[in-house]
């Protein structure tokens, strides 16, 4: 029975990977801004005229060490697997993107439809991950211990704010190292700020729609 319930753990986990690729999929070919995660990368890169692959890297290290940090004695060694599994999404996202080979819906209402489908996708897919209980992705995992700092902290809520904080990051080291906006915009747009906000609030909702799957995991 235990080796049947990992095995329907990692189904899940894989499950909301591929997921939540799709997801960011769709929010890429919408072409309405970069996911809220990728904002600061995104905003660094331009400011050092290099790819963004290197400071995403670099960002999802810095967000396991905060963790290792907050956590001390209490961090578990298996977390840092989290390096792994954002490789393995790296792959679902690459052949996402590969199996939709850029289709974009046509006009700015099919695109900005396209950005509700991958909020809709991506919030799902971290519903599916979280609830699977194995290892978060950097991000979901340092909004995990943050959330466990709070008496009634609650991920989704964190989720909301960390999102909006980097985006944030991203504006405020645009405005001063790049001397304003325009360099950025075409990555961080209206997209972006709606998902940020969006993905935490849309979270609440697939975790009670997925309660039936997701429950017997709890005491598990």
């Amino acid at each position: 029975m235990k080796q049947k319930m990992i095995l329907q753990r990692v189904a899940t986990y894989i499950a909301g990977l591929f997921i939540l690729a799709w997801g960011v999929a769709f929010s890429i070919n919408s072409d309405l801004g970069v996911s809220p995660v990728n904002t600061l990368p995104v905003v660094v890169a331009r400011i050092f005229d290099t790819l963004p692959g290197m400071w995403t890297t670099t960002m999802m290290a810095m967000f396991m060490f905060v963790q290792i940090i907050i956590l001390r004695r209490k961090y578990k060694l298996i977390n840092l697997t989290q390096i792994f599994f954002s490789f393995a999404f790296g792959l679902f996202l690459d052949l996402t993107l590969w199996l939709m080979r850029g289709y974009q819906f046509p006009t700015y209402f099919g695109r900005f439809g396209m950005l509700i489908i991958s909020i809709f996708l991506i919030s799902a897919g971290l519903t599916l991950i979280i609830g699977a209980k194995l290892v978060p992705l950097p991000p979901e995992g340092l909004c995990i211990v943050i959330a466990s700092l709070f008496k009634n902290g609650k991920f989704h809520v964190v989720k909301m704010i960390f999102d909006s904080s980097l985006v944030l990051a991203g504006i405020v080291l645009a405005l001063i190292f790049l001397g304003g906006l325009d360099d950025v915009l075409l990555s961080v747009r209206e997209g972006t700020v709606i998902s940020a906000v969006a993905i935490g609030k849309m979270i609440p909702y697939c975790q009670k729609v997925m309660s039936p799957l997701l429950g017997r995991f709890d005491s598990a």
